[in-house]
């Protein structure tokens, strides 16, 4: 198990910083809600990510991608929460991408991945219903309606669901809520008849909706692996999704916690520097501890998906759960040890916090990962 990005690794997220600083700095994240920007996203910088080839990171030469694994494409996640940057990256490409990795047929495959890694085409996953993450907990109904199949349901927090080309839905072809077989994964066109989409008005100011399906009509050819059998692939695209998000938050707190210490160094008060106080330093000190433990365990959870490890859904799970408090506890002190000014809109702190706080809630927040690697480590 390697704990630390390999060179070639070091060398993509050293890139990823470099691009980022020069060509999407905080201060374009925070012009793009200033102005209520729908897309919650550049365009042109999408563009210029997928000429650099990120969007090709982890997927099969055969579709037009680089191979190089989870471990690469969190180690550009990394870059992109040290930013702040906001891109498709983790939905179409970790999310949407995977689903297709696993469960689509070889027509469904040549037809969208190479579309997706050359940026041309854009796909949002729609899992959740409610309040709480939980891929078993489906309603959304699909019923068998000659050789296709009926959609009606709703789909909440679908992240980078405005201006997709399309969505992966989860339904129900049988069973009930809680079950895991039953459960089909279906690729609904944007242009379909019948498809309802609410935009969401978010804290980070990023791309999220809900959609609502009101007897939408599918051919049998959307559906994307075997009937009642797509929670295993959902659960495998999941937790790409999810330790690209942990990737993203450590990349955050890293920069915050630099900024802290920063702020520590030159803030002068009682002639000093405040970063001279010993009980000031304790707190940054137990600051970085987090830091290092938590890396260690995202680390491990890229790790063992490249190795396709059989712990991989647990460990993924930890790094959630991990970078997740580690996240609360970094963006917390950061407001602190700012005083005052740590909670105003002057300082790019206050974006970060916003920007981990709805992390932390995707794709299943501390909890649901702690009860679910309870569950994983017992099996």
């Amino acid at each position: 198990m390697s704990l630390v990005y390999s060179e070639e690794q070091r060398l993509l997220a050293d890139t990823a910083r470099d691009f980022l600083a020069e060509q999407s700095p905080v201060s374009a994240q925070r012009a793009l809600r200033d102005r209520g920007d729908a897309l919650g996203f550049s365009p042109e910088l999408w563009a210029s990510m997928v000429e650099l080839g990120w969007s090709a990171i982890p997927f099969s030469e055969a579709y037009g991608g680089l191979e190089f694994g989870v471990t690469g494409l969190g180690a550009v996640c990394e870059a992109l929460g040290h930013h702040l940057s906001p891109s498709p990256m983790v939905s179409s490409v970790a999310l949407a991408g995977a689903v297709l990795e696993q469960a689509g047929s070889a027509d469904q495959r040549n037809d969208w991945l190479p579309l997706l890694i050359q940026g041309e085409a854009r796909l949002a996953l729609a899992v959740d219903e409610g309040a709480r993450h939980d891929p078993r907990r489906l309603a959304l109904s699909a019923r068998r309606d000659g050789d296709g199949y009926r959609l009606t349901g709703e789909k909440v927090m679908v992240l980078d669901g405005h201006g997709a080309d399309g969505w992966i839905v989860a339904a129900r072809t049988s069973g009930e809520p809680g079950e895991a077989a039953g459960v089909s994964l279906f690729l609904v066109p944007a242009d379909t008849p019948g498809v309802t989409l609410t935009r969401l008005s978010l804290i980070d100011a990023r791309n999220a909706v809900n959609l609502r399906l009101d007897d939408v009509t599918l051919e049998a050819g959307c559906r994307l692996g075997e009937e009642g059998e797509g929670l295993a692939p959902l659960e495998a695209a999941l937790d790409r999704g999810r330790v690209c998000l942990a990737a993203e938050m450590l990349g955050a707190c890293d920069a915050l916690f630099a900024m802290t210490l920063e702020y520590l160094r030159t803030r002068v008060q009682f002639d000093v520097p405040i970063g001279s106080f010993q009980a000031l330093q304790h707190r940054a000190a137990w600051l970085h501890v987090e830091l290092a433990l938590a890396r260690s365990t995202l680390m491990a959870a890229l790790d063992a998906l490249d190795r396709d490890a059989h712990d991989a859904p647990a460990l993924v799970s930890l790094a959630k759960w991990k970078v997740g408090t580690m996240a609360d506890r970094v963006g917390n002190e950061a407001v602190q040890l700012h005083g005052g000014i740590g909670v105003t809109d002057e300082l790019d702190v206050g974006l970060y916090l916003k920007r981990l706080r709805v992390a932390q809630a995707s794709l299943g927040d501390a909890d649901y990962h702690a009860r679910r690697y309870a569950e994983l480590a017992r099996s």
